[in-house]
């Protein structure tokens, strides 16, 4: 298959959903700090600094939607809320590892790694 030929093919069959999911800036983030298990919201938020509190809500909703996030609330006071992946969650996480190792290993130096750190 020549390069005209794959341009022309449509992504809906996997890389276009797949950022359709994990789109924006935050989602993929939020995936690798959940990768080690249920977070607390605020301490979620202490790992993700440079994320606004609104911004963080906004996008544990769509995750959840998306059946990427697990959200358990524990009726105590006070209120509790942990996040963790779901098992697609997980798997889209172990799928983005190779993405980070590239970046890691591609990007130093680039404006727009230097743009996202904290």
């Amino acid at each position: 298959m020549d390069d005209m030929a794959i341009r022309k093919q449509p992504y809906n069959d996997g890389l276009g959903p797949v950022f359709g999911i994990i789109g924006g800036k935050w989602k993929a983030v939020i995936l690798w700090e959940l990768s080690d298990g249920a977070v607390r919201f605020g301490a979620l938020k202490r790992r993700i600094p440079r994320i606004s509190e609104k911004m963080l809500i906004q996008q544990l909703r769509e995750m959840e939607a998306d059946g990427l996030v697990h959200r358990e609330m524990f009726h105590q006071v006070p209120p509790r809320v942990d996040y963790s992946l779901t098992r697609l969650g997980a798997s889209l996480n172990d799928a983005l590892t190779p993405l980070c190792e590239w970046g890691k290993q591609n990007l130093q130096g680039h404006p727009v790694a230097d743009e996202t750190r904290d």
